[in-house]
This record gives structure tokens, sequence and C-alpha cells, in this order.
């Protein structure tokens, strides 16, 4: 009998657990032929999740949980998760609900025909606005058109990994992460399912649009180089305007005798080229930001408590 595990970041979700714990012992039970562990990651929630959980486990023996030391993020929650994960394969899944669990017997279905990244792709997202939903289209335009990877669109972190993809994933130990994007770059044989996304069953998003906006430039900044490129070609173009209008100043003022006049002029290229400077050492700073937090070589986290157990840091 092979073993499936649900893995589950939460972080201050106290309001939605039981539901979501109710609908997965729904679908688990029309799942008999499968060994589960429903392995939730607690990122250092403030309120009663911890808490929670900890019942569910004593409660039902399917349950592992694994309590982080502090506040890491989802993204560094999910490669928690992934590197306890028991499970010949590992369902990715919010706590939140907006992903349905009713989704799994398809998921391992078509993992059962031989895929190994079966991933959910949303026809509609419910309870979103118009300009959420703007920003998310835009976002996965540019970011397709500046990668060589195939980034999949209107896709999230629902999704079943074979343990082939687990194992690749728990390589890549970058501080730095992308999750939705390394998804696609280890590759693997990916198998695409159709799904209407609910609004969230209880609680409130921990995403704004602050945080919506770093998770972007991570993406971008993460899976290709081309800002800069795009930087070197603006700057270059520039100076090539820059040199010609500088020739024709020149000219006119030798062979003219016409003094240089234009202060709005002036005023206007020296700004231009200000501007544009700043916004290269802008695009630069970010990248090597990001290399100067890859060299400090830091563990990706730490462990508070796994399955009652207190970790011990060496």
């Amino acid at each position: 009998m092979r073993t499936v595990t649900i893995l589950i970041p939460a972080y201050n979700e106290e309001e939605v657990l039981t539901i979501l714990y109710q609908r997965l012992d729904e679908v688990l039970l029309g799942l008999p032929k499968y060994h589960w562990e429903i392995l939730f990651v607690n990122d250092g929630s403030q309120d009663n999740t911890l808490t929670l959980i900890k019942y569910l486990w004593q409660k039902d023996k399917r349950i592992s949980y694994l309590d982080l030391s502090r506040n890491y993020g989802k993204e560094t929650a999910m490669i928690a998760g992934l590197d306890h994960a028991l499970g010949d394969a590992v369902i990715l899944i919010d706590a939140d609900l907006q992903d349905p669990p009713e989704l799994i017997p398809e998921m391992i279905e078509n993992w059962e025909l031989g895929y190994d990244d079966v991933y959910a792709k949303r026809k509609s997202r419910l309870g979103e606005t118009k300009f959420k939903k703007y920003t998310a289209s835009t976002f996965y335009r540019m970011l397709k058109r500046l990668t060589k990877i195939p980034i999949q669109e209107n896709t999230g972190d629902f999704r079943l990994l074979d343990r082939r993809c687990v194992e690749a994933l728990k390589q890549l130990r970058e501080t730095q992460r992308y999750t939705k994007g390394l998804f696609s770059w280890i590759g693997f044989n990916k198998k695409e399912i159709l799904f209407d996304r609910d609004p969230r069953a209880a609680g409130e998003s921990k995403w704004n649009y602050f945080k919506l906006f770093e998770l972007a430039i991570e993406g971008i900044t993460s899976f290709t180089t081309a800002p800069l490129r795009i930087s070197s070609y603006l700057g270059g173009t520039i100076s090539v305007f820059a040199f010609i209008y500088m020739i024709i100043v020149i000219c006119k003022t030798l062979v003219y005798r016409d003094a240089v006049q234009g202060y709005p002029s002036l005023m206007v290229a020296i700004l231009f080229l200000g501007g544009i400077q700043l916004l290269s050492l802008g695009i630069i700073g970010e990248y090597i930001g990001r290399i100067f937090n890859e060299t400090k070589r830091r563990p990706l986290y730490f462990v508070d408590e796994y399955n009652g157990q207190k970790s011990k840091v060496i």
C-alpha cells in the first residue's frame, strides 16, 4: 500500500482548520487503497492554530505536524514540509479551502497513470477583485516573456508531486524562493486539471498587494536576468542618442555661432538620464541583494517541534 502525504502550510488559520479537516476526512474515506499522512506545517502562527493542530493530531493517527520556530513565510514552510513528508507522493494544498480537497481523487488517478506533477489550474477565481485578477494575469504574461522556463499561468501550489519531484525540490536550497517557478524548473511529466477556485471558507487572506508585489519581484529575479539586460540595452540606446545630440550642439555652436540655449530641455535631459541611472542601480541592487543573502548559507528554517518532540539545534 502506497503512502500519500497531504502537506498543509498554516499561518493563523484557526477559523478554518476544523472545516478543512472534515472535508479532507470525507475525501480520504473514499480512497481506502492508500496510507495517508496529513502533515500540517505551523508557520509561526500567533493564534490557536497550533493548539488545534495538536488536538487533531491526538485524535487522528494519520496526522503529523511540524512547528517552525517562527514565521518564515509560505515558500519556506512548503520546503520544510517537503523535507519531512513521508509519502510516495505529496499533495500541496492551502488551509483556506480555496483549493477544493475534492480534487484529490482526480489527482491520484492521474498519478497512477504515470504523471509526476498533477497541478490544478484555475478556470475562475471567485472572491478576488478585478484588479487582482488583472495584475495576476499581467504578471504571468510578463514572466513568461522574460524567462525561458515554461511558466504555468493561473496555477498555484495546489498539486500532487511524485516522490522524485519532491526529492528534486529538496535539492534546491536557495533562500529567495519562488516555488511556482521551481515546479516548472524541475520539469518531469506534468498534467493539468481544471477547477473553479472558491472564496476563503473562513478567516482573512494573509496576502496584501505589497506582499504580492514582493512575490512578483521574487519570481522575476529568481528565473531571469532580463531586467539587467533591458537596463543595459536602455543605457546603450540613450548613450547613442546623447552622443548624437552632443555632436549637433557642438556643430551649431562652432559652425553657426549659435549660442547654447534651452535651460528647460537641459533639465529634462538631466532628470531623465538621472532617473534611468537610478532605475538601473535599483535593478542591479535587487540582484546583488539576492547574491548577498545566498552567500550567507543560513539554514532555510529551524523546527521548534515535530510530532510532540522538541528539536535540538546543534
